[in-house]
């Protein structure tokens, strides 16, 4: 226990801030086709409540599977998926994927001036009330913590998909890549759950989808991307008109799950109401090639410069540093003092130890030198 302390003044601590990176990618045969046949892959989670899916890098039953993701549907009340027979139709859980829109936007999105929660909005406008810009047949992909640590890093998101019906990958001919291009300089702060960025369609299946118009949405902090049913219809716009052509037709791909065959008869704005959220969370999930983006771990530091002057600290706090009232280590009377600084402890103002840092090696102080420890402690 220290008999002899020193005060840190202001100039003593500073606190800086890192951002350590890792990048994540998924590949779209981890996601289907690697456990199991699809779609009963022994890594994909269905519950008995059935909002959304769960994805794992293993069969989520072993004890070495790490959650990935979860994917789920939603369409706001104004939705054309909300038109037509589709709707009273038992079993294809309307109210819960409107309602899944709902919790999402108003997580995401935020609230009016009068407490309406707001739509997602393809160019993150949210002030503007027409419906073009309106994000309202959405998937939603929620990925884990372990995967986003802190945050997604900005501009590094890619997610490329399949928007045909061609179901084997590489998907030739409609693979669209989806990025947040322009996020590292351009991106939005009008969300309650964070910065979020643009989604817009780079390169890949040729549609009247451009690169300058937005089909989805990424928020950062709070690791969840909200992409535009648009993008199987080559439509660019989240709120279609119902003369849009579906495209995911299921009634040659899917043989032995007859649910599918129903599926798109009436376009794409059928999709959301015309199967249960697995069925469509399904069809998504085999049309993904790959996911890629960065993670960041946010390391907070406080740096304490721990200052040693030539007259600090010469004599050891050791008992077996004295015998009989000498210094062990003097061999003559007239020799300078010294001592070996083995750790250096941080104490509260009312001196109790609150964390204790151990130097590599002993360093030897006399009063013909100065010492600067640097203690850095990081959470």
């Amino acid at each position: 226990m220290a008999t002899t302390f020193k005060t840190f003044l202001n100039n003593d601590i500073t606190s800086t801030k890192t951002l350590l990176h890792e990048a994540i990618p998924i590949t779209g045969t981890i996601i289907s086709g690697t456990y199991g046949t699809f779609p009963n892959d022994t890594n994909i989670k269905n519950y008995a409540h059935g909002i959304f899916q769960s994805v794992y890098d293993y069969p989520y039953l072993s004890s070495s599977a790490n959650h990935i993701f979860d994917i789920s549907v939603g369409y706001s009340t104004g939705s054309l998926s909300l038109s037509g027979a589709a709707v009273t139709a038992n079993g294809l859980q309307i109210d819960k994927k409107v309602n899944i829109y709902k919790q999402m936007s108003a997580i995401l999105q935020g609230h009016n001036a009068k407490g309406d929660i707001l739509r997602f909005d393809r160019d993150g406008n949210v002030a503007d009330t027409s419906d073009d810009p309106k994000l309202d047949n959405v998937f939603f992909i929620n990925f884990a913590r372990l995967l986003g640590k802190d945050e997604i890093k900005k501009g590094s998101f890619t997610l490329k998909l399949g928007t045909g019906t061609t179901l084997t990958a590489p998907f030739a001919g409609t693979l669209l890549t989806i990025q947040d291009t322009t996020a590292s300089n351009d991106y939005r702060v009008n969300s309650p759950a964070g910065e979020y960025g643009i989604l817009h369609p780079v390169s890949g299946k040729a549609s009247t989808l451009t690169a300058s118009v937005g089909c989805g949405l990424i928020f950062y902090q709070a690791g969840i991307a909200v992409l535009s049913g648009s993008v199987f219809t080559g439509v660019p716009k989240g709120n279609m008109s119902s003369s849009d052509v579906g495209i995911l037709s299921m009634s040659v791909s899917m043989s032995g799950d007859n649910s599918y065959n129903t599926w798109l008869t009436g376009g794409f704005p059928a999709v959301l109401s015309g199967s249960a959220i697995s069925g469509a969370c399904n069809e998504i999930r085999r049309r993904i090639y790959d996911i890629s983006f960065n993670n960041t771990t946010e390391l907070n530091s406080t740096i304490h410069f721990c200052r040693i002057n030539h007259n600090d600290y010469n004599y050891s706090a050791n008992p077996t540093y004295l015998s009989a009232s000498k210094i062990v280590v003097k061999n003559n009377t007239l020799d300078a003092p010294v001592s070996y600084l083995t750790s250096v402890g941080l104490y509260s103002a009312d001196n109790e130890l609150l964390a204790v840092a151990k130097l590599s090696e002993p360093l030897k102080k006399d009063p013909t030198n100065e010492m600067t420890i640097r203690v850095r402690l990081d959470y």
